[in-house]
C-alpha cells in the first residue's frame, strides 16, 4: 500500500460520501474544509491520477453530450489507505501567522507601523471569523457534526487572534 499524502486523504475521505467528479471534490473542500485551509483545485487535477494510478479510486466517464467528465469513487484499497493515513502519527502543528512574526519583532516597528498592522490583522481576522462561523452554522444545519466541529475550532482560533491582537502593546 502506497501511503497518502494530506491532499490525497482530503480526496478519499470526500469520496466516503459517494462518487464525484473534480469539480465536485473542488467544492465539497472548500465548504467542509475551508476553516482548514481547504485544496485547490489544481492540487485535486494533480492527485487524482495518482490515485487511480494506486487503485485507491476508479474513474467513471459521465455526462453525455461534447462535455464529458469523470466521476470518481472511491474503492476499497481507498477506504484502507484513508484509514491508514487517518491513524498514523500527525506531524506536529505549527501556527503560523504573517501579523504574528511581524509583531514579533515590533520593537524595531514604529508605533504607527504597529498599529498599522494590528488593524489589517484585525480586519482580516475578523472577516475570517465571520466567515467560519457561518461555515459552521451551515454544515450544522446540514447535520455534518464532525466538519462543523472542524470549522468551530476556526472560529475559536479567530477569536483567539483577535483577541490577541487587542491586547498587542501598540
Amino acid at each position: 500500500m502506497v501511503p497518502v499524502n494530506a491532499t490525497s486523504a482530503v480526496i478519499l475521505g470526500l469520496l466516503h460520501d459517494g462518487a464525484a467528479t473534480g469539480g465536485d471534490l473542488v467544492a465539497a473542500a472548500e465548504r467542509r474544509l475551508a476553516a482548514q485551509g481547504g485544496v485547490t483545485r489544481s492540487q485535486v487535477y494533480r492527485e487524482l491520477p495518482q490515485l487511480v494510478r494506486d487503485g485507491y479510486v476508479d474513474a467513471e466517464v459521465c455526462g453525455p453530450g461534447k462535455r464529458t467528465s469523470q466521476a470518481y469513487v472511491i474503492t476499497p484499497a481507498g477506504r484502507t489507505a484513508f484509514a491508514a493515513w487517518a491513524l498514523a502519527p500527525a506531524p506536529a502543528d505549527s501556527v503560523r501567522s504573517a501579523a504574528v512574526l511581524r509583531l514579533g519583532f515590533g520593537a524595531h516597528l514604529k508605533t504607527a507601523q504597529r498599529r498599522k498592522i494590528i488593524a489589517a490583522a484585525v480586519a482580516e481576522h475578523e472577516f475570517a471569523l465571520a466567515e467560519h462561523e457561518q461555515c459552521a452554522k451551515d454544515l450544522r444545519g446540514e447535520g455534518d457534526a464532525f466538519a462543523a466541529s472542524a470549522a468551530e475550532f476556526a472560529v475559536m482560533y479567530e477569536r483567539a487572534v483577535v483577541a490577541w491582537l487587542r491586547t498587542y502593546p501598540a
